[in-house]
This record gives structure tokens, sequence and C-alpha cells, in this order.
């Protein structure tokens, strides 16, 4: 026999079969030895742990569970190896829909249509609320949600689902689909920016709105392990608005014992076919309907059914209704008892406010609440200081915005605003050339013919000695006032507008020792800066200023305070929400143009300077088409009564 030489053992063979191999050969142990001393060994640490490629075939047979079937990604092909037969034919029937345009006939936003259409593209059309021909987990989670909207002030029968009947075909399981995705989408744009758009309320109002993206929206509830949750994080979430959702809750208790209402809605009725078949409705008030009467609910189960029929025909039978078993708003008016009081109905207006205000109140901000006459500054959530103020009249309203406060001006110059120059300070020369320059207020004109009345800074001057200032749309700002006495009124709707502050040294030198800490900013020095030139601070970091109107609120002490509808917003709130404007009450308006900001102008050289105006007849000539009146050597009881404040 030939030995075997040690390079032939090694190619191809392990090495055990090398050793039976040598000692066949007749190799000796020694030998043997010696070859296996020879073969490198690896050490552990050189080894890497192994993977899960190293462990997982090829091909996972892995048993798919309800929540593997819940999770679809809205990537291509995500989902087609686990789609079912069932889900694969609805998936064509969507792409069909799509291709015939019939979302447009469903989805109850225009604008919704391509971004829902592209979200479907790219999961393959894989449907997101019907699985196996019926409703997924995900959609019986989102049922079960929308009906309990009303505790958030909205209604679940403005987000009306489909109903989903046992062995509907393709068509129909397609439709529901879209259906199922416009009512929830529908839902996000409410909760996101309002039930009410606020054009419908009035002019005097804007907030830029959260935007709903539909695509991300969708793409969010497909890999939601909590549906409910998310849907709930697009409600506001600012803690004056959750405070009031609990007194809402409260209130309703107190009205209806531990009934909750049950919102209007549909007819609903159970009944079967000519050949003797089911047909029962589906609606998501069933489960507050169920609860109600002590029924069970499993699963949120929104089916109208014969036991729930039968039940409400015995409520009909006890309260002398005719005994139909259908659900109809006598029945239901029966069911809810007494009207919501008054009481609910504006802490639903003001939740549906709150609902317009940004999500993200800003670390520090500033509160203004126009029907409590109050003023805050709160940083961490916490109330840093508070103070009383004087807002608009009844028809010189405050608007209702967020802006940021910029800077702080010491010493400020009033430049009248165009609409108080036009209405009222035009009619007070007609009267009294010289009522301008008694109060201290200066006429100027351009070349091009516009005109500027202003007041200097000084003692007398109507916006006091300092103003805040947070660019806006209306010209509005926040400043000092030389009529200190109106803060004792309990009622104090008296500028033009603008918010008067009671006490503007300290609000000063809080916020600058909030955004300016290292410069010591006090009381003190800023009126020990007051003089004949305006100065100003400027906010290296900006400060969101929050013009509200809070007619009901939770104080401090989590008590639930009601004010007066000084506006009548709350009046107009609920004359949208309770007529026939409501069916587009989310669909903005456009906005009516105004120049109430756009400069006076007269004639080129109608003002002559020195206080005296000239040309073609005179200035009255020109204005008013009629001679100057006889110069009155008094007006009213003091020399302040053609001063006129923001």
């Amino acid at each position: 026999m030939q030995p075997v030489r040690f390079d032939q053992l090694l190619a191809g063979t392990t090495l055990a079969a090398a050793l039976a191999l040598t000692v066949a050969s007749g190799a000796s142990a020694q030998s043997a030895r010696a070859i296996s001393n020879a073969v490198p060994k690896p050490q552990s640490a050189d080894l890497p742990p192994p993977s899960l490629k190293d462990i997982t075939p090829d091909k996972p047979a892995l048993a798919k569970t309800a929540n593997t079937a819940e999770v679809a990604n809205p990537v291509p092909g995500a989902n087609s190896a686990k789609a079912t037969a069932a889900d694969t034919v609805i998936a064509d029937k969507l792409r069909e829909m799509m291709a015939a345009g019939k979302f447009d006939r469903i989805l109850g936003s225009k604008k919704e249509r391509a971004p829902v259409e592209a979200f479907y593209s790219a999961r393959e059309f894989s449907p997101l609320w019907i699985a196996d021909g019926a409703m997924s987990a995900r959609a019986k989670n989102a049922v079960q949600f929308l009906s309990g909207i009303d505790a958030d002030g909205l209604d679940p029968a403005d987000y009306p689902l489909p109903q989903v009947k046992a062995g509907a075909d393709a068509d129909a399981l397609a439709e529901a689909e879209v259906k199922f995705t416009d009512a929830v989408l529908t839902f996000v744009r409410h909760a996101q920016s309002g039930r009410v758009h606020y054009s419908r309320v009035h002019t005097d109002i804007l907030y830029d709105l959260a935007k709903t993206e539909p695509a991300d929206v969708l793409a969010k509830l497909a890999n939601a392990s909590d549906v409910a949750a998310t849907l709930d994080g697009y409600n506001p979430q600012q803690p004056q608005y959750k405070a009031l959702k609990a007194k809402l809750a409260e209130v309703r208790r107190g009205n209806d014992v531990e009934k909750k209402v049950i919102p209007s809605g549909p007819v609903l009725k159970y009944g079967k076919d000519k050949k003797g078949k089911e047909e029962i409705m589906s609606d998501p008030r069933v489960p507050a309907l169920r609860a109600r009467f002590g029924m069970k609910s499993p699963g949120g189960d929104t089916n109208y059914d014969r036991e729930l029929s039968g039940t409400i025909a015995k409520f009909q039978t006890e309260h002398g209704l005719q005994p139909t078993g259908q659900l109809t708003q006598a029945t239901l008016d029966v069911i809810n008892g007494p009207k919501r009081d008054k009481t609910v109905d504006i802490i639903l207006a003001n939740m549906e406010r709150w609902r317009w205000v940004p999500r993200d109140l800003g670390k520090t901000h500033v509160m203004v609440n126009i029907p409590d006459y109050t003023l805050r500054v709160v940083r961490d959530g916490q109330l840093v200081w508070k103070t009383r103020i004087v807002v608009g009249k009844p028809n010189l309203v405050t608007p209702l915005i967020s802006a940021e406060m910029k800077f702080i001006t010491v010493n400020p110059t009033w430049n009248v605003p165009p609409s108080i120059i036009q209405n009222e300070y035009l009619p007070a020369l007609q009267q009294d050339p010289m009522a301008m320059e008694r109060v201290g207020l200066k006429v100027e004109q351009d070349r091009e013919g516009n005109l500027r009345i202003y007041q200097p800074p000084g003692d007398r001057n109507a916006l006091g000695r300092i103003r805040f200032n947070f660019p806006n749309k209306f010209l509005v700002y926040q400043h000092d006032t030389q009529d200190k006495h109106l803060f004792a009124h309990e009622r104090r709707a008296y500028s033009h507008g603008c918010m008067r502050v009671q006490d503007p040294l300290k609000y000063g030198e809080v916020l600058l020792g909030l955004v300016l800490p290292n410069a010591k900013y006090t009381a003190d020095r800023l009126q020990k800066m007051y003089g004949p030139a305006e100065i100003n601070i400027n906010f290296p970091t900006f400060i969101p200023v929050h013009i509200t109107y809070q007619s009901a609120f939770v104080d401090d002490e989590g008590k639930l305070q009601i004010r007066d509808d000084i506006y009548g917003r709350d009046r107009r709130m609920l004359e949208i929400l309770k007529g026939s404007e409501r069916k587009v009450a989310d669909v903005a308006v456009p906005q009516v143009k105004t120049a109430s900001n756009a400069p006076v102008r007269m004639a080129p050289g109608t003002y002559g300077g020195g206080g005296g105006f000239f040309g073609g007849g005179g200035f009255f000539d020109q204005l008013f088409g009629a001679p100057a009146p006889r110069p009155r050597a008094r007006v009213g009881s003091n020399n302040n009564d053609w001063r006129t404040q923001r």
C-alpha cells in the first residue's frame, strides 16, 4: 500500500475522515496526532455569533397570527406574501375603482384623492380596513374609538362608517374600504384644525391651522400598534383642552345622571329581506346604546341587530312610543332625556376653538383670555405672572391670533391706525380743526397724498410709556395706558382692539427676565429709560403670544369658570354647529378684504405743514365739500376728548 500524502488528506475530506484514512493506510497513531496538530484551529474569539440569516430557513413557514396580519407597511409589495386570496381580489377592485375615478365619489375632500390613491398604489392596493372578507382588527378599533368621540365635543354621526355584511362581495368590500378611509381622514382633519373653520365665525380670527397629510396619516395608522391611541393623538393635547374635556364629562354626568348623550344620526332598524335574510345596519352609536341598556358589546360591535331592536321596542312601549324597534330621533330624545344645558354648549364651543390654537404653545408663552380680561405669562407649564387687561369694545374687537413677541418699545410713538383716522379723527377735525393740536397729535402728508397722524413719545401718549410688539395682520399690540381707573371695572372692553396692561413695567421686567436674564432688566430700570426718544429692546428668542376667547375654562383650583360671551363668538359657533351651515362648516370662506388698514389719502398738497391745510377752497372744501365750521373754544369737559387709544 502506498503511503498517503498530507495534501491529499486535506483535499475534500474532513479531519475525522483523514485520520481514519491514515490509520487504514497503516500510519501510526503518532502520525495521526501530527496531522491533527498541523490543521489550524480557530480560536473562539475569532468566531462571529450566529446571525438571524444563519438560523432562519430561506423560505420560512411561519403561522400567520392576528397581529402579523395587521402589520401593513406602505412599501410596494410589502404585504404581497401575506395577502389572502380574498384580500387580493379586493386589491384588484380597489385598483379598478381608482382607474375609474370612483374614489372621488366617496372621499369627502377632493384634495385627499391624489394622496389616498398614492398610498394605496404604494402598498399594491392591499386593504387597510378589510381582512379576509370582514372588518380587520384595526377597523374594529377605529370603530370603537369613533363611537366615543363625543367626549371630545365631536359628533360620531359626522364620521359614518360603512356596513360590512357577512358574505359581502368584493365590490361592496372595496367600497367599504374607501369609506373607512374617508371617515378616518375626516375625523383627523376635524381634530387637527376644527370641525368649524374659523373664517365662518368672524373675520377677526386668523390661525395657522395644522395641515392634514392623508398619506402620512394612513401610513401612521397602518403601522400603529394602538389605533385608538394614534387617532386620539390628533385631538388637542393642551392642558387647558384636556381640563375642559374632563369638565364636559362631569357636567354631562350631572345633567344626565351617569348616562352619556348619544348623538343624533340616521334612523336605525333591523329586519329581513324577502328571502328571509337578516338586514343588519351598522352604526358607531350602537356600543353606546348597548351600554345604556346594560347590554354587552363584544369588541365594540356596531351592528343594530335583532336583540338591540327588541330592547328598543320594549323601551318605546314603556314610554308611550310606537314600538317599532327603530331608533328614531324621537326615541333618541327620550333615551337622552332633557336637552343639554347651556353649560355643555359653552364648553363645546370652547373645545372647538382649542382646535385652532397651535398644539405647541411654546416653552415660554403669553396667554390672553379676552372674556376673562386677563394676561398670563407661562413657562414650562407653570404660571409665572398674571395681570388684568383692557380689551377691545364689542364693535372694535380684539382679534384671535397667535403671533410672536419680538421686541419692546420704551417711549413709543403712536401712529394712529388708518381706520381711526378715517372713522373718528377726520369727523372730529370737521367739527373742530384744532382738535388734534390740543391733544398733542401731529399731522403730516407725503408727496403721494397719504395722511399720517401720530403722537410723539411723552406722558400724554395714548400708548403710555411702553409697548409690547408682536407683528400681526391686525396691527394690534399690548401697551401701557394713562387710564388706570379702568382696571377696577369688572368688564373691561374699552379699547379699539389693542390690549392695555395694568402693570406694564412689571410685565416688561418679567418678559425680559425670561429672554435676557443676564441683562438684569427691572421695572425701575425700565422707568429710568423714559424720555423723548423711542428705545427698542429686541428679544433674542421670540415669545409666542396666544390671544384666545375662553368663555369656559378650568381655573388653577380645578373649578370650571364661565364668562360672558362679550363678542358673541359662542353664539355664532353654536349657530353653525346646529344649523344648515353645519354641512360645510369645515370649509373656509373667502375673507372680505377691507381698506381699514390702507393709508388715508387726500389730494397731494392738501396739508401745508405747521398745522394748516390749503388749496382748492381749503381743507374742508376738499375733504368734506363744505366750509370749515367756526372753531370752538372748548370741546367736552377736558382736554383729552379726542384722544383715542387702540
